[in-house]
């Protein structure tokens, strides 16, 4: 049986798509441009060794993958980059650090540089850095920090059969930190994992649970890496993602639902009901941290197609 709590949300999700679709996106136009969809763009600032062991990600250490690591960037190289994304279109930058946990000192100090220094640029900047103290997230909010990733990833129930170096609470009570430091907290999922619909339905449950209510959602579709214990994962049904696109915007009306990871293997049609369905940002460039990612011009070229445009700041 379902919980008081699950049940509207499974509502909505298995409701006949045609209807989903049009909830949806009277929700969606009740809030943004139905045409606008952000860019972003998303730098990997330090590569690989993380002592996580995410069984999806390419940058664990505990997975044979080829992935060379890299150590944390020099300032200079991260502005640029800021500079050449914001040049392209993106209105908002992501550095993405695999650590599993942010440490006081040089490099950390390095990072708030960073974030000073792009939010110069008058971007939104936003960083993923693992988990967080009360202490660190007032300095990031204080150097100009916009948001902070840290995803849930799946639901709590099937979590622990993806990650065993971090538990669930460790992600709430670094979210906790984010938003008592008046950041906003970016926090989504990923689909593909081998999870069931009534995984997702929890994830979306214990999204929805956050308060604040999260500034943005991705979604993110698993991309299966070489080496990792879900290499061989199957691709999650298009009609799914699409269903959990839509509720995502349903459930949480105000927010940018980013699609995100994945869209390599997306057709333009996907896409494009994914947008249909409420999503309103992509991030946009050749590489998303260590992933394939479409490039920049195939992503101006399915807009133009649809008629929608990039979002201003």
């Amino acid at each position: 049986m379902l919980t008081s709590s699950i049940a509207p949300i499974a509502k909505i999700y298995h409701q006949p798509l045609p209807d989903l679709l049009f909830e949806a996106q009277r929700v969606h136009r009740e809030h943004h441009d139905p045409r606008a969809v952000q860019m972003c763009t998303l730098s990997s600032i330090k590569t690989g060794a993380c002592p996580e062991d995410c069984g999806y990600c390419s940058q664990s250490v505990h997975h044979q993958t080829d992935l060379k690591p890299e150590p944390l960037m020099d300032l200079e190289s991260v502005v640029a980059e800021a500079q050449v994304a914001k040049a392209a279109g993106s209105t908002r930058f992501c550095m993405g650090a695999a650590w599993r946990e942010v440490r006081d000192g040089a490099q950390f100090d390095r990072v708030l540089d960073m974030v000073r220094q792009v939010a110069a640029l008058d971007l939104e900047v936003c960083c993923t850095l693992g988990m967080l103290k009360p202490h660190q997230a007032k300095q990031l909010k204080e150097a100009g920090l916009t948001a902070y990733n840290h995803n849930l990833d799946t639901s709590p129930s099937y979590y622990e059969k993806i990650i065993t170096t971090r538990t669930y609470q460790d992600r709430l009570e670094t979210i906790r930190a984010v938003s008592e430091a008046g950041i906003s907290v970016c926090c989504g999922g990923i689909v593909g994992l081998g999870e069931s619909v009534q995984d997702r339905l929890d994830l979306l449950e214990a999204l929805s649970n956050l308060n604040p209510p999260p500034e943005s959602v991705p979604i993110n579709c698993l991309v299966p890496v070489a080496g990792t214990p879900l290499e061989n994962a199957p691709a999650i049904d298009a009609i799914e993602l699409v269903r959990m696109v839509a509720t995502t915007r349903i459930l949480f009306p105000k927010a940018m639902v980013r699609l995100s990871a994945g869209r390599l293997e997306m057709s333009d049609e996907l896409q494009a009901l994914c947008f249909l369905a409420g999503a309103n940002s992509i991030f946009t460039g050749a590489v998303l941290l260590t992933t394939p990612n479409p490039e920049r011009s195939q992503d101006e070229r399915l807009l133009d197609r649809l008629g929608m445009v990039p979002k201003p700041l």
